[in-house]
């Protein structure tokens, strides 16, 4: 019996990033807006980059941050579920990465009750790349 080799992708991980947005279903969420916070985790190969010590083999996170500031403080989305497309199909079409984690944190959401956040999780690769 022939076992298949399985390979896992190196990550860039990009936690916490607190933005002010005007995401929501509720007219007063698109019109006073609330914080919203974004976690990205890009798969991809870092080994050339980490043996070389290049800048110009990775994936710069600080590009990476102004890509995922502009989509949430940018033009209102109803759902946090188009919110975090947006976010994985930019990062997609512009960096070379495999694939994409996009979670958007809602810590705000108009929701009786106590809780840390509601939150969305996506995950896209580059063979699936959301397409405008």
């Amino acid at each position: 019996m022939r076992r298949k080799a399985v390979f896992h992708l190196d990550k860039i991980i990009m936690s916490g990033m607190g933005f002010y947005g005007y995401h929501g279903v509720l007219p007063q969420e698109r019109e006073l807006g609330q914080n919203f916070v974004v976690d990205v985790e890009l798969q991809l190969d870092l080994r050339t980059a980490g043996e070389s010590d290049d800048p110009g083999k990775t994936v710069s996170y600080a590009d990476v941050y102004e890509v995922v500031r502009r989509v949430v403080t940018g033009a209102p989305s109803k759902l946090i579920e188009a919110v975090a497309e947006q976010i994985a199909g930019e990062v997609l079409r512009q960096f070379a990465v495999r694939q994409v984690l996009v979670r958007v944190k809602k810590p705000a959401a108009p929701v009786p009750g106590q809780f840390g956040y509601m939150a969305v999780e996506i995950v896209r690769s580059q063979t699936k790349a959301v397409t405008e």
